[in-house]
């Protein structure tokens, strides 16, 4: 007994692809935010005795 029709689904709407849109580049934005802002923190920890000794050299100057 053969199937009758087409086996593919229907073909969204374009709220659907919009929201499928959304959806997906959200995926790499909250991902590549994160690494940013780890980034950013690794990078200020690393500094901060420099701009400790900084700080101190330039308040026994004045």
């Amino acid at each position: 007994m053969a199937q009758g029709g087409s086996t593919m689904g229907e073909e969204p709407t374009w709220p659907e692809l919009l929201l499928t849109f959304a959806m997906v580049a959200t995926i790499p934005i909250i991902i590549g935010g994160a690494v940013l802002v780890s980034l950013i923190g690794l990078t200020m920890w690393a500094t901060a005795p420099l701009r400790r000794r900084r700080r101190a050299r330039a308040m026994d100057t004045h």
